[in-house]
């Protein structure tokens, strides 16, 4: 009998059998023929996915590489870097740039609240910016930030590239990167994406190259100009996650022959509705600032003050892995990561289950 918990978790999420199969298939060589092939499969479903035509490159890593990438690529050492700071992961981002010798500016606001347009605009009259970095759903807190709203303001700005953190919000939130004017779109795979952890995702405008180009230490394994040779290729300059990329390839295409982009967002939020009526129902709080609540993420206010460890053991008791709440704001809320593949009948099961530990 299995000991298997349903990872009910900000990532990494519960993968469907068939994804955790389609990783077991022969291997093949990564100079060959058929990686190109699903290469140039993947980049086909991947732009779709992102809403983009620009390239997409996808590389062994964490999403946090890609951080290093971006700060790396697009910020030149004379210049300055504009971090939008609202938890944890945003403010990480941060310090990869400042680990790697940028120049950094921060507009902060208190965890729980979201970056607003006027802020990013605010910035921008004071100084210039080689790159703006906004990350899109800040997972520590469930705040959707209005990424298409500041990518407007960014858009006034020729010399500004706008790179974004998607790392819990692709396949959850929508996302349309072209049409939002972003540089950069960074994921990984862990999160709504629903595939095992270790191959990471990021959009690369022109622009971005054309910023590369004038960077000397780009650094070696997220080099984009190095990147950008052998995508022209199909291929990569590293070897590549090749049973990570077949599982990829296998999850967009059941997307795309099933419930769709636009079907994916709507059942995001139809399982987020559920969270926030139980979380209203019950007699808990918020912690994201209202309007600005995530589709794949809800951090509740533990305003009841139960134990989550208790909790946690509880429902671990039930089949089921949740979470504690995460950094300082741990048993402060606890979160419900309503993402991936997850069903809302199995939403359903979790709540339940919260409702038997209350009334216990």
């Amino acid at each position: 009998m299995s000991n298997h918990k349903r990872l009910i978790l900000p990532g990494p999420v519960e993968v469907r059998p068939e994804i955790l199969e389609a990783q077991t298939a022969w291997m093949f060589g990564h100079r060959s023929q058929e990686f190109a092939d699903l290469f140039d499969r993947l980049q086909v479903n991947l732009k779709r996915a992102f809403q983009t035509e620009n390239r997409v490159y996808v590389v062994g890593s964490s999403g946090t590489g890609f951080w290093e990438g971006a700060s790396r690529n697009c910020v030149r050492d004379d210049r300055r870097v504009l971090h939008a700071v609202c938890g944890s992961f945003s403010e990480r981002w941060a310090k990869v740039s400042k680990a790697n010798g940028k120049q950094v500016d921060v507009v902060e606001v208190e965890w729980g609240k979201a970056i607003t347009p006027e802020m990013i605009a605010d910035a921008l009259e004071e100084q210039t910016y080689d790159a703006v970095c906004v990350v899109h759903n800040e997972t520590s807190t469930g705040v959707l930030n209005p990424i298409q709203a500041i990518g407007e303001v960014v858009s006034g700005y020729e010399e500004t590239l706008y790179m974004v953190d998607t790392v819990s919000g692709f396949l959850g939130a929508e996302l349309f990167v072209d049409e939002w004017g972003i540089d950069i779109a960074l994921t990984s795979s862990q999160k709504a994406f629903a595939l095992p952890p270790g191959v990471a995702f990021g959009t690369i405008s022109e622009r971005v190259l054309e910023r590369a180009k004038q960077v000397e230490n780009r650094g070696y394994y997220f080099d984009f100009l190095s990147l950008e040779k052998y995508y022209q290729r199909s291929n990569t300059p590293s070897t590549p996650p090749i049973s990570l990329m077949q599982a990829a390839d296998k999850q967009l295409n059941d997307i795309f022959a099933g419930e769709g982009l636009e079907g994916r967002w709507a059942r995001h939020k139809q399982m987020r509705d559920m969270s926030h009526a139980w979380v209203e129902s019950r007699d808990f709080g918020f912690f994201a600032q209202e309007g600005y609540r995530s589709p794949t993420i809800t951090a509740v206010a533990n305003t009841r003050g139960i134990d989550v460890h208790e909790l946690e053991a509880f429902m671990a008791e039930r089949g089921f892995a949740i979470d504690k709440g995460y950094g300082k704001i741990r048993g402060e809320t606890f979160r419900i990561a309503h993402m991936g593949d997850l069903q809302p009948d199995t939403i359903e099961e979790v709540l339940a289950g919260f409702d038997e530990f209350l009334g216990g």
